[in-house]
């Protein structure tokens, strides 16, 4: 039993290291090369793209036609606001400067921005136009473009409330550029663009170039120090099947000509996702760059490695693009309310769900979630009571197997005399010797005529462990937990700064394995449990959520008073008993 629970204890520790020192929670993967061998067009339009040609610029070698100049005589600003955000266009290029959603903040306590201004001004703004062609994706994103208003007019304060439109037009020299924005009362915004040079349409996508949401780490001032640098994704899906790739597999420039349904970059918490109006023309760019940024964050002067910044471009083939935009937070409810463009041109496809990824364990991680966020919603109000209480919850239910787990090891201490005689009879033979197989075939008789069952003891142990990594992934991925403070915590997804809860779990594991009694262990494994793991553990939560760490503390500290418990019934005495009279034939 105890050598089971030994190696529960090290393979869900070899789990935790593997995803501390070498990867970041990652979604369930598929490699460039099949994301991309559906489009013939991917690497020779990348090519094209390298020539300054594009796939749809051939019809525009046609002579230049008179085009009237459009353009307005000094750079503006546009707000459009309705209660979820609050979205800065700028007449230059029709891009957005600031795309704040008012009810999240940053860790300095404002009103979070989407945009990223360093991976901005490095790589674009938001809403950017994406040609084949630099010069004229210059000329399109530097231009000065007239603005006009339908639905809602600006208010005193120049501020245009939902729900409204803007049309951004621009036109020179044989170049006519019209971009349009609808705006609702949700998340989602209408893009609709279209650029024809000298009368024919020329492929241009829209463009969200460089990442988004809780990018802080570019700052390099005002950062949490604890904070590591913000994972990016790239997810869509197609014909119904949704997928994600991290950013270290996704490929820069590569055109894809899928009928995609969804298409997005986001981080652990926020998500920007086009919806195509007609999924069967789309169009779409790849963008990965990256940014050098020190290895600790809080030393400037320390080696610098680069950091992924993601981004896409995605228009319509026929060169009139006309999709949905979600920009805002990965909430359940939220992104299960709006759905992609279905076969019948109807919004009945698949929702945005997927982008919230609980990888392998979701079967657990989503009714955990939900249980959570029952509990917050019905009085509690705060995450971190709603993890303490539900961690009682469930140790109290399996109070039962705890008691079945201590009979059933005091059943195994009873026998371990007969075990041992049985072993020592066989200890003359090499282990890869046939007759070491009577050994095994005594040993089940014995456990089977004693009503013993050799692993019943362990299943305690077992399923607080099974359950750490579900929590692990709903703390990364549910965006209610992101800033959510209980007591000396200001924020479960990220690490305790004060280091009280992994001393904690130190102290409490430690305590636990001394006083169970465990007299059929091998020395050195006892000295494991008692010293290495919980060190082990208390190291590794020191740099994983405190949430994660308040689960895990606070069912050691259940698991304590329950073993003080079981230590004083009559059970306990006699385990204490036998295990002292043990110790006393060893010495």
């Amino acid at each position: 039993m105890r050598s089971t629970m030994a190696f529960m204890l090290m393979a869900m520790a070899a789990i935790l290291g593997y995803q501390f020192f070498f990867a970041k929670p990652k979604p369930s993967q598929q490699t460039p090369a099949q994301t991309q061998s559906h489009s013939v067009a991917s690497s020779s339009n990348a090519a094209s793209a390298a020539q300054g040609q594009g796939p749809a610029t051939a019809a525009s070698a046609s002579a230049p036609a008179a085009t009237p100049r459009i353009s307005a005589a000094a750079e503006s600003t546009t707000t459009v606001e309705n209660e979820f955000y609050k979205i800065v266009f700028t007449n230059r290029g029709a891009q957005v400067e600031h795309w704040i959603l008012k009810k999240y903040k940053d860790s300095a306590g404002k009103p979070l921005d989407l945009v990223q201004p360093e991976a901005a001004t490095r790589f674009g703004l938001p809403l950017a136009l994406f040609t084949y062609e630099p010069a004229l994706t210059k000329q399109l994103n530097d231009a000065l473009y007239q603005i006009s208003y339908s639905g809602a007019q600006p208010v005193a304060t120049g501020v245009l409330l939902a729900p409204t439109a803007i049309t951004f037009h621009y036109a020179s020299n044989g170049v006519d550029a019209v971009k349009t924005f609808r705006f609702d009362a949700t998340y989602v915004i209408t893009i609709e663009t279209q650029v024809k040079r000298n009368g024919q349409p020329v492929r241009a996508l829209v463009e969200w170039p460089a990442g988004l949401g809780d990018m802080e780490e570019f700052h390099q001032t005002g950062m949490m120090p604890s904070q590591g640098r913000t994972p990016s994704f790239f997810a869509w899906s197609i014909g119904g099947k949704s997928d994600t790739l991290t950013a270290a597999k996704v490929s820069g420039n590569n055109t894809i000509d899928e009928p995609y349904q969804y298409a997005g970059i986001m981080d652990q918490y926020f998500a920007a996702a086009f919806l195509p109006t007609v999924p069967d023309r789309t169009t779409l760019v790849t963008l990965h760059n990256a940014i050098e940024l020190p290895n600790t964050p809080s030393d400037p002067s320390s080696k610098k490695t680069p950091a992924d910044v993601l981004g896409l471009a995605i228009g319509d083939t026929s060169g009139l693009t006309r999709v949905r935009l979600f920009a805002g937070p990965k909430a359940t409810d939220l992104l299960k309310s709006i759905h992609a463009t279905g076969p019948d041109g109807k919004l009945d496809g698949p929702s945005l769900d997927p982008l919230i990824d609980f990888g392998w364990w979701a079967f657990i991680a989503k009714p955990l979630y939900l249980m959570l966020r029952f509990i917050v919603t019905h009085g509690i109000g705060n995450w971190g009571w709603a993890i303490i209480l539900s961690t009682v919850i469930l140790n109290l239910t399996l109070l039962p197997t705890r008691i079945t787990a201590t009979r059933s090891s005091l059943k195994m201490m009873r026998i371990q005399p007969k075990a041992d005689a049985i072993k020592k009879r066989y200890a003359h033979l090499k282990m890869n010797d046939p007759k070491k197989a009577e050994m095994n075939t005594e040993m089940m008789a014995l456990y089977k005529a004693e009503g013993v069952n050799m692993y019943g003891s362990c299943l305690p142990m077992m399923i607080p462990m099974l359950l750490l990594w579900p929590y692990f992934r709903v703390l990364l991925n549910a965006v209610e937990l992101r800033q959510a403070h209980w007591l000396w915590l200001p924020d479960l997804s990220q690490p305790d700064p004060t280091y009280i809860l992994p001393i904690f779990i130190i102290v409490s594991m430690f305590f636990t394995q001394y006083i169970t009694p465990s007299p059929g262990m091998d020395p050195a494994q006892r000295r494991m449990m008692a010293f290495i793991m919980p060190l082990f553990f208390g190291f590794m939560l020191l740099h994983y959520p405190s949430g994660l760490a308040l689960y895990w503390g606070t069912g050691n500290l259940i698991m304590l008073a329950m073993q003080i418990g079981i230590n004083r019934s009559h059970w306990g005495r006699e385990m204490h008993a036998i295990a002292a009279r043990r110790a006393a034939r060893k010495k």
